[in-house]
């Protein structure tokens, strides 16, 4: 379809699937694959999306509290609760520092699960992969870290994602604003970042560098990747969205490819 994403799908050395989208509900798919793939942190997108539902249910208040003393769901989805990446251990005061916490969103699904009365792998598959027609995502184990799913359902969170039909307006504008703005923080993989923006969940390119999306993407563009090499961001301004899932752990390649890779795919819709 396009020489140069091709040479850069061939150079992932992994089984990949990849596909991008655009508002207007268009698919394009660079790479086919049927099968799951392990989604690692991009799990976090589909807890944030399912706590945000909840938002608006009344089931979860964002500042009610959630985590170490001081700290709220907001600060839970927003990697500002102080909480450690792996585990209890409290690192900061809440609101302090952008500290990434797999502990945080696995405490936040339990308050999701406390608050609803239903489990929230339940609570997740109603909210949002069942509505969606994410028929293939399997929602077990941490809820930061270990979903799995195919191309063609992440097509579809990434469509919901660029055209929100689950949540209002008013809480989809907070959910992909900058929270706590101004903290720096660690964005695994990229160091130090200052600052380090995020929002209900949703880490926020802004002005970050190195990133693993393009030099094309608009600082709005947010998203989420995983260690099991899969990413998926959403680039508001344009209107576009992007899902790339690999086999192949993330590392140095990755930092390399995914932002050749995002501009390539941009400059392609961009005509």
């Amino acid at each position: 379809m396009n020489p140069a994403v091709d040479a850069l799908l061939d150079s992932w050395h992994s089984e990949v699937a990849v596909v991008s989208v655009t508002r207007d509900g268009a698919a394009t798919t660079w790479r086919a694959s049927a099968d799951d793939y392990p989604l690692a942190s991009v799990s976090k997108l589909i807890t944030a999306l399912g706590c945000l539902v909840a938002v608006e249910e009344g089931t979860l208040r964002l500042d009610q509290p959630a985590g170490p003393p001081g700290s709220t769901v907001r600060h839970l989805l927003a990697h500002t609760s102080g909480l450690a990446f792996d585990s209890a251990d409290v690192l900061a005061a809440p609101g302090t520092r952008r500290i990434y916490s797999n502990a945080g969103f696995e405490l936040l699904a339990q308050t999701l699960a406390e608050s609803s009365g239903i489990d929230w792998r339940g609570y997740l598959r109603e909210a949002v992969t069942e509505p969606l027609g994410m028929r293939s995502t399997i929602i077990e184990g941490s809820a930061a870290a270990s979903f799995r799913a195919t191309a063609a359902d992440l097509a579809l969170l990434a469509t919901e994602l660029l055209v929100p039909t689950l949540i209002g307006p008013p809480t989809w504008r907070e959910a992909v604003t900058v929270q706590f703005p101004g903290l720096d923080g660690v964005l695994p993989g990229f160091g130090t970042q200052r600052p380090n923006p995020w929002g209900l969940g949703f880490e926020i390119r802004g002005t970050k560098h190195p990133h693993w999306s393009g030099s094309r993407n608009s600082p709005a563009t947010f998203g989420h990747f995983g260690a099991s090499g899969t990413f998926l961001w959403v680039d508001p301004d344009l209107g576009v969205a992007l899902v790339g899932l690999g086999r192949r752990a993330f590392g140095p390649w990755a930092v390399e490819l995914w932002p050749r890779l995002s501009d390539e795919i941009i400059a392609f819709h961009r005509g």
